[in-house]
């Protein structure tokens, strides 16, 4: 007797790692997810963000929270 398969566990958040792109911009990309976007403004990039996991995620079973990690880089002289 087979049983029926189970639906994944809906994750409860997304967290997706945002730099300043060496181009202009911003790049995001999801960690643990096949999922990147990028954007001229922070606020195009936050649309652009929730627009990608829309599409990557079956309706009902997207993240509730999507989280945006901004990491930083300087180069400081010695």
């Amino acid at each position: 007797m087979t049983m029926p398969a189970s639906k994944p566990a809906r994750p409860e958040e997304i967290i997706f790692s945002v730099r300043e792109s060496p181009e202009c911009g911003y790049e995001a990309t999801a960690l643990g997810f096949s999922i990147f976007t990028e954007a001229d403004t922070m606020e195009q990039l936050r649309e652009k963000v929730r627009d990608a996991v829309r599409c990557h995620f079956d309706e009902g079973s997207a993240p509730r929270v999507i989280r945006l990690h901004l990491v930083r880089e300087e180069v400081l002289p010695a």
